[in-house]
């Protein structure tokens, strides 16, 4: 496993849980907008030793109640599901953020019981996907694999896309709302300019026209929700 960062106590990260996000190394896509852009663009380096994190995780047994895995990409990961094995015989519940690109191994980690939630973004309409993941060809095919486990399945699951100016209309959200229409939980979030994007130029909507888009979208999709303003 290759860890980055460990951020001790997140009130926000899983829903409604007291718990700790861990921030793995390295991800396939390029989003223009992504806020944690050194875990993606930066060259090999020394990381966080799994039995360090392991030992932190000992010493809140009892405190906290989840884990937040995150990245990057986690599934990326070569030893994601052993490490998430430890963490499970731990008493954690886990939740897993992904991008939806790694289709069999989100289904097996989840069909063995090792993940308690899962939130996956989407990035885009299908038409710009490419765009917005920051790739000149890409094949949607994985992606819309793990959405259509996500609603087909019985892990709790939330879909979310961060909305720029740059790369989301309206229209691209509408489309969006077809896409995964029948799921259980979409999040628009407020982008937010972290200083560590990989586009320095990407801006986003105001609060009010952000919400604007948001109760268009909920017309269509009734379990949209907002994020971040």
């Amino acid at each position: 496993m290759k860890i980055e960062a460990l951020q001790k106590l997140t009130l926000l990260d899983y829903p409604q849980k007291m718990a700790c996000t861990i921030f793995t190394h390295g991800c396939n896509f390029r989003c223009p907008f992504c806020h944690n852009a050194l875990l993606v663009t930066s060259p090999q380096q020394e990381f966080i030793e799994e039995e360090d994190i392991l030992k932190f995780l000992k010493s809140r047994q009892g405190i906290l109640e989840g884990v937040c895995i995150t990245g990057g990409e986690p599934l990326m990961q070569e030893g994601i599901e052993d490490f998430i094995k430890k963490i499970k015989d731990m008493g954690f519940l886990v939740k897993l953020d992904t991008n939806g690109s790694f289709p069999s191994k989100l289904k097996h980690i989840c069909k063995q019981g090792l993940v308690d939630f899962v939130a996956m973004d989407i990035k885009n309409s299908q038409q710009k996907y490419a765009l917005t993941a920051g790739k000149k060809l890409f094949d949607l095919s994985a992606v819309m694999e793990s959405v259509d486990f996500l609603i087909k399945g019985n892990i709790p699951y939330e879909f979310r896309t961060t909305v720029t100016r740059d790369y989301h209309t309206l229209e691209d959200l509408l489309d969006i709302a077809k896409w995964i229409s029948g799921c259980d939980a979409y999040y628009l979030q407020q982008f937010v300019d972290s200083g560590n994007l990989i586009d320095s130029a990407t801006t986003g909507y105001t609060n009010e026209e952000l919400t604007a888009m948001y109760k268009a979208v909920k017309k269509h999709l009734p379990c949209t929700q907002l994020r971040g303003i």
